[in-house]
């Protein structure tokens, strides 16, 4: 699964400089692929679906910071659990109900955005 940043965000922006993916944006901001990952150029999805990484997306959130789901690994990779979370003072950063991953997938995405 991934990390969603609930609206009892307060903005203090603790999170964003935690995430080794890039995944996290304020509000209103948008976003690349590229941001902080090893994605350049076409990116293929495995879906059929292709896009180049550097194309700025909409931003999913303009009232409190959000997060990429398709960025986000849970900080599976790089930390024990997820560093918005334990960073975050109010504590909105929790489990994205609507988006489940095993950890196997989440190891495959990180590879996938970090090229080694």
């Amino acid at each position: 699964m991934a990390i969603k940043i609930t609206e009892e965000c307060i903005n203090c922006g603790a999170c964003e400089p935690e995430c080794p993916n890039n995944a996290i944006y304020d509000a209103g901001a948008s976003w690349r692929f590229s941001d902080g990952t090893d994605l350049k150029g076409m990116i293929d999805f495995g879906d059929g679906n292709t896009l180049d990484a550097e194309t700025l997306q909409a931003p999913i959130s303009d009232e409190v910071y959000y997060i990429v789901p398709d960025k986000c690994t849970e900080c599976v990779g790089f930390h024990d659990e997820p560093q918005c979370a334990a960073v975050c003072p109010v504590d909105c950063c929790v489990d994205d109900e609507d988006v489940r991953e095993t950890e196997e997938e989440l190891h495959a995405k990180k590879e996938w955005l970090h090229i080694s």
